[in-house]
C-alpha cells in the first residue's frame, strides 16, 4: 500500500488519506463472537465493501437451556472464542500452518491469549510479526451485555497494541452496534459489495426500521450520516416478544426462528390478537400489551406449555415430548396470528412515515429483519408506494462483525468517535 493510502491522524482533525481502508473489526455485543477483515473504498458518495474475511461464532446451544443468554456465560464463550477466530484470520492470511495440527506452534504463537479464570489477556510475543495490513480495528462498544462488551473491548486493544509494532498508523475506534444495524443495506451476498443499483443519493431520505431482540426504531434517514428518530417502543422490542411468545408456546430459544416456523403451518387470522399502537397518532411501538394478549389466550382456553408438546428439560438442554392433545395446529394458528400482529403494526408505521416524510426508500434491518413476513410485507408495502426496499441478506441481519467494519468506515469519515468502553444501554 502506497504512503498516500495510509489513513491519516484523525485525532488532529487531518484526514490526508484516501478512502481505500482495509478494517478489522470485533464484535461480542450479545452471544455471537464475530471477526472480520474487510476493504472499504468509494467514500461517503458510493461506499463499496469486499469482504476478506467474515466468522461468526454462535452460542445458542449454550444458552438454549436457559431460554435466553446468559451474560456471563457469554463472556466466557467470547473470552475462548476470540483468539481462535482471530488466530483463523491470520491463517487465511499468512498462510500459517493449522495451529491445531501443528506441534511446533503454541497458543501464544499467535499473539493475545486468554487467562480463564479472569477472562483478561496476556501478550504473545510474535503476533506483531504477521505484520497484519489494517488501516483501522473497529470494536463494537454498545449497546450490548456489558460483560460480553468488555470481553471485545479488551481483546481488541491487546490486538492493536500488538499490531502497532509493525504499523505505526493503525487506529482503533468504538462502533455503535446500531449503526452497524442501520448501515447493513449497503452488503451484499458473498463479495459484501453494495446491493443498491442507483446512487446512493437517490435512495434518501429513507425510512429505516430497526427490529431485534432489544431494540425496535424507525428512522428518517436523510443521507449516511444524518437521521432523525422518529419513534422506538415503548416497552418490550419485537424480538423480545417473539423470544417471550415462543416460551409461552413451548418453543425452543432462540423464539424468532421458531415462531416463525411454526407460523407457516398456522393461519394468521385464527385469532385476534390486538395491534397495540397500531392508530396512535406517533411513532413508537408497544408490544408488551400484544405478548400478554397470547398469553391471557393460553390461560383463558386452560392450554399449558406441556399442552403444546416439546418441554425443556434444563438440566440437560435437550426437549422431550408432552402429550399430544391435537397441539400441532392450535400452537401454529397462535404463533402465526401473534407474527401477522407485530408485523402488521410495523408495516402500517413504516409506511405512514413515508407517505408523511416523502421517502424514497424503506431500509430494514436487525435480527428481526430475518423474519420473511416481516420482509416480505414490506416489500410489498415498498411496491405499493413506488419506493425501493432494501434488506441486507439473512445473515447480515443477524449479529456480525461485517456490519461493524461498514460503520467503522463511515464513522470514522464521519470522524465520529465514541469512547472504548462498554455502553450496554448506547443508543443512536
Amino acid at each position: 500500500m502506497r504512503k498516500s493510502d495510509i489513513l491519516g491522524d484523525v485525532s488532529s482533525g487531518k484526514s490526508h488519506f484516501k478512502t481505500f481502508m482495509k478494517i478489522l473489526a470485533i464484535e461480542t455485543s450479545c452471544d455471537e463472537t464475530a471477526i472480520a477483515l474487510i476493504e472499504a473504498s468509494g467514500g461517503l458518495k458510493a461506499p463499496k465493501f469486499k469482504i476478506v474475511k467474515n466468522l461468526v461464532t454462535s452460542q445458542i446451544e449454550i444458552h438454549r437451556p436457559w431460554g435466553g443468554v446468559v451474560p456471563n456465560l457469554a463472556k466466557r464463550e467470547h473470552v475462548k472464542n476470540l483468539p481462535i477466530c482471530y488466530r483463523q484470520i491470520l491463517n487465511d492470511q499468512f498462510l500459517i500452518p493449522n495451529f491445531q495440527s501443528s506441534s511446533n506452534l503454541k497458543t501464544k504463537s499467535f499473539g493475545p491469549r486468554p487467562i480463564s479464570t479472569q477472562g483478561r489477556w496476556a501478550s504473545g510475543p510474535s503476533l506483531g510479526r504477521t505484520k497484519l495490513k489494517a488501516d483501522l480495528l473497529a470494536v463494537t462498544v454498545g449497546p450490548g451485555l456489558e460483560p460480553a462488551l468488555w470481553a471485545g473491548i479488551v481483546f481488541a486493544k491487546q490486538v492493536w497494541q500488538e499490531i502497532k509494532d509493525q504499523n505505526s498508523k493503525i487506529k482503533i475506534i468504538g462502533v455503535n452496534h446500531l449503526e452497524g444495524h442501520l448501515y447493513s443495506f449497503l452488503l451484499q451476498e458473498k463479495t459484501g459489495i453494495s446491493n443498491y443499483q442507483l446512487p446512493i443519493s437517490k435512495l434518501f431520505p429513507a425510512i429505516a426500521l430497526i427490529v431485534s431482540g432489544g431494540h425496535t426504531i424507525l428512522l428518517r434517514v436523510d443521507s449516511l450520516t444524518k437521521w432523525k428518530k422518529l419513534g422506538e417502543t415503548r416497552d418490550d422490542a419485537v424480538g423480545e416478544a417473539f423470544d417471550k411468545v415462543a416460551k409461552m408456546l413451548g418453543l425452543p430459544y432462540p423464539g424468532g426462528p421458531e415462531i416463525e416456523k411454526a407460523a407457516e403451518k398456522g393461519n394468521p387470522s385464527a385469532i385476534p390478537f390486538p395491534r397495540p399502537m397500531l392508530h396512535s397518532k406517533d411513532y413508537d411501538f408497544s408490544f408488551s400489551g400484544l405478548k400478554t394478549a397470547v398469553l391471557y389466550y393460553i390461560r383463558d382456553h386452560k392450554l399449558k406449555a406441556d399442552s403444546f408438546g416439546p418441554r425443556p428439560i434444563s438440566t440437560q438442554g435437550r426437549w422431550a415430548s408432552g402429550p399430544s392433545l391435537g397441539w400441532t395446529k392450535l400452537r401454529a394458528d397462535i404463533a402465526a396470528s401473534f407474527q401477522q400482529a407485530a408485523v402488521d403494526v410495523l408495516t402500517a408505521k413504516t409506511a405512514r412515515a413515508v407517505r408523511e416524510f416523502g421517502a424514497k426508500s424503506i431500509l430494514l434491518s436487525g435480527g428481526v429483519a430475518a423474519n420473511a413476513a416481516l420482509r416480505s410485507a414490506l416489500k410489498a408495502q415498498g411496491l405499493k408506494l413506488k419506493v425501493h426496499f432494501l434488506v441486507p441478506p439473512i445473515h447480515f441481519n443477524t449479529d456480525n462483525a461485517t456490519m461493524i467494519a461498514a460503520a467503522a468506515y463511515i464513522q470514522h469519515l464521519r470522524k465520529k468517535k465514541y469512547p472504548l468502553r462498554a455502553n450496554g444501554t448506547l443508543n443512536l
